[in-house]
């Protein structure tokens, strides 16, 4: 493991949400962070996630050129991790052994793939480690 971080969805959907100033500070900072220093990651499962909530669920949702912008300029150069049989089998038995939603255990599965040591998510257990891999929730000075 080393310096590197997985951002999960909410972390990109936090970024546009104008109705939450300090959980838009930070999901904003650590994507910003992520670009400049190139120690964060995501999969294509995040960039589904995102893109699929940003362009229906959004109070105002982005257009197919606003969606094409941010995903060549923050989701394409962050994404290290693509589906493969291998990641499957690892959320599988990640989901097995800690009883994981499949979902959050492909997250954790790719977090594991990209060799990051932290996960930043609000959805799942804060300071939780897996195989190395700690789970933060980077709100939870807000709440």
């Amino acid at each position: 493991m080393n310096d590197k971080y997985f951002i999960d969805t909410n972390i990109l959907i936090y970024s546009f949400d104008p109705d939450n100033p300090p959980k838009r500070k930070i999901a904003l900072d650590l994507i910003s962070k992520a670009l400049e220093r190139g120690t964060g990651v995501i999969s294509y499962q995040i960039i589904q996630e995102f893109l699929n909530v940003a362009t229906r669920k959004f109070a105002v949702p982005l257009t197919c050129k606003d969606s094409q912008r941010y995903l060549n300029v923050v989701l394409e150069p962050l994404c290290e991790v693509f589906s493969s049989t291998e990641l499957f089998h690892q959320a599988l038995e990640i989901s097995d052994q800690w009883r994981f939603p499949f979902y959050d255990a492909l997250v954790v599965a790719a977090a594991l793939q990209a060799d990051c040591s932290l996960l930043y998510s609000e959805d799942m257990q804060d300071n939780q480690t897996i195989k190395g891999l700690t789970i933060r929730n980077p709100f939870q000075e807000t709440v």
